[in-house]
């Protein structure tokens, strides 16, 4: 569910006509509905209500202060994979106690600015990255809080670049060798382990592949315990998918999902931890473009859309579907026109569709691109020398930019001429 609806012809971002906005902003820009967002965390939230948890929000999805802040009010914490996003959550006003910070190539500066400023947990994805967090945290003179992600080799059944939770993928230990690292992480100074982490990969829209993982993580958290390890806290990863196209099957809800940690872990009086993105924001944001031509084409008719593929390379990199609707609402009787829908770039792969039935449209109309809050304006680059687009966030009857569009001066002052120019 989301909160994007036509309302007396128009479509509207909660209480806000969505025209009104991009005559005031221009396009194209993404736009955030306070009331999607909080309404997903929220839960998730509820769906772990059973037991200890914490949802920490995987902000690789979106990381925009105004969505971190929204959803910290809610009591989130942050998963983070760089310390640009640790920078960030704390920007937001996250304590370093709610934030974990993943990925698999965390640099001895990373670390140490998260021990410095405070972190829940470094999720260790390999004996290397143990031993450098092992190395800067004697030298500080503290201890750094671990878990160690394991590699399940379940195949999550999404698209090939990102499942990562089988054997080929580069994330995490292979569960096979979990306890002899393990042992070695209690041998290390400046270590203490308090839990284990998994994440099996993105978009899942079936629960087998977790009950798998999470059946093997509670075998592993027994034989863990036999060891002498204490394992208190079990990070869960996220990747519930969310439904693009929506004629398709909608995937499991959060309360489903809750259930099947329920069923699996909630015997073994861990804290659960969590770290959802996609289902947070996707829904919750829409990319807004409008069409400068209508091109007659060679058996084919063209919509050129004013975003691109540096706005939103989803499509071009996954083949990813966004439905994608005009923001006046058709006739109910309207027959619609198959369209290729592509942007201004250079490239024959800045396509979003290929015979996409529509409306007929023209110059100037405006469309909506659907469930793109997820890697969406922060995989946005200034490729053709492109403004990184705006971003905006509504609540109720109110909007507000909370990333502005950059001028051409400005990004092209960012570059330094070398003296002998």
């Amino acid at each position: 569910m989301d909160h994007f609806i036509y309302q007396d012809g128009t479509l509207r971002a909660e209480d806000v006509s969505i025209a009104e906005i991009a005559a005031t902003v221009g396009t194209p820009f993404y736009l955030y509905s306070t009331a999607t967002l909080v309404r997903h965390f929220r839960l998730f939230d509820e769906a772990l209500s059973w037991g200890p948890h914490l949802v920490c929000y995987a902000m690789k999805a979106a990381s925009n202060q105004a969505i971190l802040k929204t959803l910290a009010q809610e009591g989130a914490g942050m998963d983070v994979v760089s310390g640009g996003e640790y920078a960030r959550a704390i920007a937001a006003g996250v304590s370093g106690e709610r934030i974990v910070f993943s990925g698999v190539g965390k640099t001895a500066d990373e670390i140490r600015a998260a021990l410095t400023g405070g972190i829940r947990q470094f999720n260790v994805e390999s004996e290397p990255e143990m031993r450098a967090i092992s190395q800067v945290a004697t030298e500080l003179g503290t201890v750094a809080p671990i878990t160690i992600r394991v590699n399940p080799d379940v195949d999550a059944k999404t698209h090939a670049k990102i499942a990562t939770g089988k054997s080929e993928n580069k994330f995490g230990i292979p569960i096979s060798r979990a306890r002899e690292v393990y042992a070695e992480a209690a041998r290390l100074p400046g270590l203490k382990v308090v839990g284990i982490d998994v994440h099996i990969g993105s978009q899942l829209t079936q629960l087998e592949p977790f009950e798998q993982a999470y059946q093997k993580v509670a075998d592993l958290t027994e034989a863990l315990r036999a060891d002498g390890h204490e394992i208190t806290r079990l990070d869960l990863g996220g990747g519930l998918g969310i439904p693009y196209a929506r004629s398709n099957e909608a995937p499991p809800l959060p309360s489903d999902y809750g259930a099947l940690i329920q069923r699996t872990l909630g015997h073994l009086g861990c804290e659960i931890e969590i770290e959802p993105g996609r289902l947070v924001v996707g829904n919750a944001g829409i990319l807004v473009s409008k069409v400068i031509y209508v091109k007659n084409g060679e058996g084919r008719d063209f919509l050129i859309l004013d975003a691109a593929m540096n706005d939103l390379i989803r499509p071009a990199m996954y083949d990813a579907h966004h439905e994608i609707v005009p923001v006046i609402e058709p006739e109910a009787a309207t027959e619609l026109t198959p369209y290729d829908i592509v942007g201004p770039v250079c490239e024959t792969g800045d396509t979003f569709a290929k015979g996409r039935l529509m409306p007929p449209l023209q110059a100037d109309d405006l469309v909506a691109f659907r469930s793109a809050g997820a890697y969406g304006a922060v995989m946005s680059s200034e490729y053709n020398t492109r403004p990184l687009i705006p971003e905006v966030l509504v609540k109720d009857d109110q909007f507000s930019v909370i990333r502005a569009r950059p001028t051409f001066d400005e990004i092209i002052n960012r570059d330094n001429l070398p003296e002998w120019l």
